[in-house]
């Protein structure tokens, strides 16, 4: 179940990556304003700024819940509670000499 759940973590964070790389940033819309490439994509002006805010919002709730899911799986996995120095070796150091 794990190994599916991270297949899943991977593919929504490829997707999330190329679809936040297509969106435009606010600013563009300024140069539609003025004449500049607005209405010549294949979606209309609107439409695919919808669609693109839609699916980052979707990618991001799964991202999110797929994260959690993990996190409370690997946990359930490892019986025991362990620390990152659990694997340290203890070493004491004598005190220095007066002087």
């Amino acid at each position: 179940m794990i190994i599916f759940v991270t297949i899943i973590h991977i593919i929504v964070c490829l997707l999330l990556i190329v679809i936040i790389l297509l969106q435009q940033g606010k600013s563009a819309d300024l140069a539609a304003a003025f004449g500049g490439q607005g209405s010549q994509t294949a979606f209309g002006p609107r439409s695919t700024a919808n669609l693109l805010t839609k699916s980052t919002t979707w990618l991001a709730g799964i991202f999110v819940v797929t994260s959690i899911a993990l996190t409370i799986m690997l946990q359930h996995q490892t019986a025991r509670s362990h620390s990152v120095l659990s694997g340290t070796p203890v070493t004491h150091s004598a005190p220095a000499p007066r002087k």
